[in-house]
């Protein structure tokens, strides 16, 4: 497998899980390297927020976001070790700042300062702003453009994520409405989402103001290795451009259907999902049949 062209896909929110980490923390120096930096920047203990089976900060979203961060780089650092390298790279929401990484555009530290302001802002905009988001299961384009029409309020198409699966997003009380509307008319495939906040709508307006800011403050480097945007679904390799998609992402959809296809009519169908859980690669199979999902384990 070494010598195929490798897409390394980087989850998001969502994958986590509590003892996240432990045991590759154990085994590999790299990892116990990563894992005290880390602490170190976020001035808390990370190991504690991820390893601890009873604690159930992992699914808050100032710490949720640190730590699948810091786990999807210490996965790719140990394959890194091992010699393995993408052709490409994307990342989904969250996701995106460890395929940054992972290319050289930005450094381990600095796109974990980013993260943990961007996971505060995020929780906070969540509170002032009671948003919500539901995953539509099987409903076509014209289904959800039929549902909005029935509603007032906020909301938008937050992730297109695959043929078969997008995320909406909005304030509290239209989702709530969206739901209601679905019962009544006996639409299933309505699935709300454990998140703490409207992510990727106009109700992060003001996370976005905050991220802007230091992401605008922070090198981002030109890249050999192209990564396929969030915000635009396309390869790019220039530092101030991966920026800009950067910050618009916070506002706008996920275009992951439209990533994948664009990596695969590129001519890479080998990814690799470098970080916890199968999110990836369940949305994967559900998108393209020629697509080959590996196992980062099968690799180290």
């Amino acid at each position: 497998m070494k010598n195929k062209k490798l897409a390394f896909l980087f989850p998001g929110q969502g994958s986590q899980y509590r003892g996240m980490g432990n045991n590759i923390y154990s085994k590999y120096k790299i990892v116990r390297e990563i894992y005290d930096k880390a602490s170190h920047i976020l001035e808390y203990d990370l190991k504690k927020i991820s390893f601890d089976l009873q604690n159930s900060d992992i699914n808050r979203t100032i710490y949720t976001q640190p730590a699948i961060f810091t786990y999807n780089t210490a996965i790719f650092k140990i394959l890194q070790k091992s010699n393995y390298s993408p052709n490409c790279v994307a990342g989904h929401s969250l996701g995106e700042f460890s395929a940054l990484v992972s290319i050289n555009c930005i450094d381990f530290e600095d796109a974990l300062r980013i993260i943990k302001i961007r996971a505060e802002k995020m929780e906070k905009c969540g509170i002032d702003r009671h948003g919500k988001m539901v995953a539509l299961i099987n409903f076509s384009n014209e289904k959800i453009n039929e549902i909005f029409s029935k509603v007032n309020g906020t909301v938008v198409i937050a992730n297109r994520n695959s043929n078969k699966q997008n995320i909406i997003s909005g304030d509290s009380i239209t989702i709530d409405n969206i739901i209601d509307f679905c019962k009544k008319n006996k639409l299933k495939g309505v699935i709300p989402l454990n998140v703490s906040g409207a992510f990727h709508s106009p109700l992060m307006e003001e996370a976005k103001i905050s991220l802007e800011k230091i992401i605008n403050k922070t090198k981002f480097n030109d890249v050999k290795i192209p990564i396929y945007q969030n915000y635009t679904a396309k390869s790019n390799t220039l530092g101030n451009v991966i920026k800009k998609n950067l910050i618009n992402q916070l506002t706008s959809p996920v275009l992951w259907l439209d990533t994948i296809n664009n990596i695969i009519n590129d001519g890479i169908i080998n990814h690799v999902e470098i970080g916890p859980g199968n999110d990836l690669k369940n949305l994967n199979k559900n998108i393209n049949k020629d697509i080959y999902n590996i196992d980062y384990t099968k690799l180290i």
